[in-house]
């Protein structure tokens, strides 16, 4: 009888150990002054949201992200929006600010660490987080409908959106 009780605690034990690895996961993500934020709370509301995970120290990231500040600036206030997810994670904070200040990003961004990210990802796409950058598109109810992972050119994101947003035609 001990035996079984002491296999039972040792069960439970294990479950509750992976309670706070759970809630921590729902938390990941910080913005740059340290709150803790949730995708979905930039996501939905009636405009497409495109995600950009990156890195301070991508070399991609850092040559394209001109792109995405610019497609932010032409459709922030009609049909879509950018969100940045930097993997730097809270240590690296002052690269990932540094990184926003050289390219003048003015999208919001939020920061968390690389495998937290890829948990989250993977949680979202049901994909493999591969590396930055990566992207992921959200229609305007707040639902993935893309994940890319590289640079993805501006008119694709545009091209898809247009697509996604025109009725579908009728025919006889």
């Amino acid at each position: 009888m001990l035996l079984r009780f002491s296999g039972l605690c040792r069960l439970l034990v294990l479950c509750l150990a992976f309670i706070p690895t759970l809630s921590a996961a729902e938390t990941v993500l910080k913005d740059m002054s340290g709150e803790p934020r949730k995708v979905e709370e930039f996501t939905g509301n009636g405009k497409w949201t495109v995600v950009m995970i990156w890195a301070s120290d991508c070399h991609v990231c850092n040559r394209e992200i001109h792109n995405y500040v610019d497609f932010h600036f032409v459709h922030s206030d009609r049909d879509a929006r950018m969100l940045g997810i930097s993997i730097d994670g809270w240590a690296g904070r002052k690269d990932a600010a540094d990184f926003i200040a050289r390219h003048k990003v003015e999208f919001p961004n939020l920061i968390g660490n690389a495998e937290a990210v890829a948990d989250w990802f993977m949680r979202q796409s049901g994909a493999r987080w591969v590396g930055t950058p990566t992207f992921l598109l959200y229609n305007p109810a707040g639902e993935l409908k893309a994940q890319q992972v590289g640079a993805v050119p501006v008119e694709v994101i545009e091209d898809f959106i247009g697509d996604s947003a025109r009725p579908a035609r009728v025919t006889d």
